[in-house]
């Protein structure tokens, strides 16, 4: 029973954090700004991880206790997650599209994870063949992936078609060089997502760990994380920075979603983790089946044409689902501990 309730929490995971990416590019789009779809992501997840849970420890019975050691670990955790959602926002915000954003961010995710969790429990010399194959696997599928994304960019009308070619040859050096800048800055936004991503899951384990195995606990640390990074410092930025965008009650609604889906994710990965799952078994199937859902997701909502998606993309994210269970399958599990004399 116990082990149907982690699988079922995983489960939870990777749905909501599947959808995360489609939902928060239609909150970006409508409010035509970075700010303030992460401020509603901070916003959601205050309500959903600080407030809720905050009301049900007042009532008692949770298991655990607050501790430094939890506390720190599971702020950083929250940290973690903030700055991977800054990097999906900025990603998006440099022109990039959920269909493989974040099937890049999952493929990689798993790879830091695996890393990390190797490194916390000084079990590098566990890395045997299998989880190089797995490695080489996701880094091939995320290459795929992005090669042969899918290419949703309507037709010019008519009587436009002849300005927009004019435009285009007239001046054919400014675009070229814009379009390899943004594509540097996708990257580097996608690469933050990954690496804060793939920190999350070994991170809030310690945490929760030190914390006695606490579910709500955690939780409240992340979502006070969450609304320090992705409320108060984008608040103060937007004047600075000059955020053109506008608080539409569309985009908001998006964002929030966005930000819910967020936050049921990491109560998920907690639930998991407290019915006995480890980072290296939790975050395989996570990872694995993110990717796949987020495709699905997206194509569902923008109303994507079956013949716009290659199968050689179809065939990359296979393999980044693969090679990302394979990786964790197969990663360090950490030495056991010595047996009593």
């Amino acid at each position: 029973m116990q082990f149907l309730g982690m699988l079922a929490a995983i489960a939870l995971t990777a749905l909501c954090w599947g959808a995360y990416g489609p939902v928060l590019h239609f909150g970006r789009e409508a409010m035509h700004s970075s700010l303030r779809p992460f401020m509603c992501v901070g916003a959601a997840y205050f309500l959903i991880a600080v407030l809720i849970p905050s009301l049900l420890l007042a009532r008692g019975g949770e298991r655990g206790g607050w501790t430094t050691k939890g506390v720190i670990w599971s702020l950083l955790a929250g940290a973690a997650g903030a700055l991977g959602a800054l990097g999906v926002i900025l990603a998006l915000g440099f022109g990039g599209k959920p269909i493989y954003v974040m099937p890049l961010v999952f493929g990689g995710a798993p790879v830091v994870n695996t890393l990390l969790t190797a490194f916390m429990n000084r079990a590098f010399g566990q890395l045997k063949a299998p989880f190089l194959a797995g490695l080489l696997l996701v880094v091939t599928g995320a290459v795929t992936v992005l090669v042969f994304k899918p290419q949703a960019a309507p037709a010019a009308p008519t009587g436009q078609a002849d300005v927009a070619a004019a435009e285009t040859a007239a001046a054919p050096a400014k675009p070229a060089v814009k379009k390899v800048e943004r594509f540097v800055e996708i990257l580097l936004a996608t690469a933050l997502a990954l690496f804060s991503w793939g920190a999350y899951g070994p991170v809030l384990h310690r945490g929760q760990a030190a914390m006695g195995g606490s579910r709500l606990r955690p939780l409240v640390c992340i979502g006070a994380a969450y609304f320090l990074i992705a409320v108060l410092v984008p608040l103060a930025l937007l004047g600075p920075m000059g955020d053109t965008g506008t608080w539409a009650f569309g985009g908001t609604a998006w964002s929030l979603a966005a930000g819910a889906l967020g936050a049921l994710g990491a109560l998920g990965t907690i639930l998991a983790f407290t019915l006995g799952g480890k980072p290296f078994t939790v975050m395989p199937v996570v990872f694995g089946c993110a990717p796949v859902i987020n495709t699905l997701t997206t194509l569902a909502l923008a109303h994507t044409p079956t013949s716009a998606v290659s199968p050689f993309f179809l065939a990359g994210l296979l393999v980044v689902a693969v090679g990302a269970a394979t990786v964790l399958a197969f990663g360090p599990r950490g030495h056991a501990p010595a047996k009593p004399a």
